[in-house]
């Protein structure tokens, strides 16, 4: 396992995000989901983000990325929503046919973080520190 760093740390932070289409619509496409995916890798760089996987359906997204502790995730995510609204919307002018009001993005999310061990390792972990062997 390769860790990240900077001057004065060492982190390994992997977060999942999902991402559901207002209503859960059905107007995820590949070519959609492809475009959407080229914006977030747009955005990413700026908030210290890689992304490392991305798939969809027709009405979500799941995207696995890693992140600096700087980071300000909700920031990442609700610019990215944003841009990612407008941009594929202006482009794909028949999905407004298929959205209700303007929204493309459901406003909630769903946001977990992962890799590394398990919780209850890390749990038995701290919890046997400072115990003698």
């Amino acid at each position: 396992m390769e860790l990240d760093n900077n001057a004065h740390s060492v982190f390994l932070l992997y977060y999942h995000l999902i991402l559901v289409i207002k209503y859960r619509r059905n107007v995820i496409t590949d070519p959609i989901s492809n475009r959407a995916k080229e914006i977030f890798e747009y955005i990413a760089p700026n908030y210290a983000i890689t992304l490392v996987e991305w798939n969809h359906d027709k009405d979500h997204v799941h995207i696995l990325f890693k992140a600096h502790p700087k980071t300000e995730i909700s920031k990442f995510i609700n610019a990215y929503k944003s841009a990612s609204s407008r941009l594929v919307k202006k482009e794909n002018p028949v999905i407004r046919e298929k959205l209700w009001k303007e929204n493309f993005w459901s406003q909630s999310f769903c946001l977990l973080t992962s890799g590394g061990a398990p919780i209850d390792v890390i749990k038995k972990y701290i919890e046997s520190q400072g115990e003698k062997r």
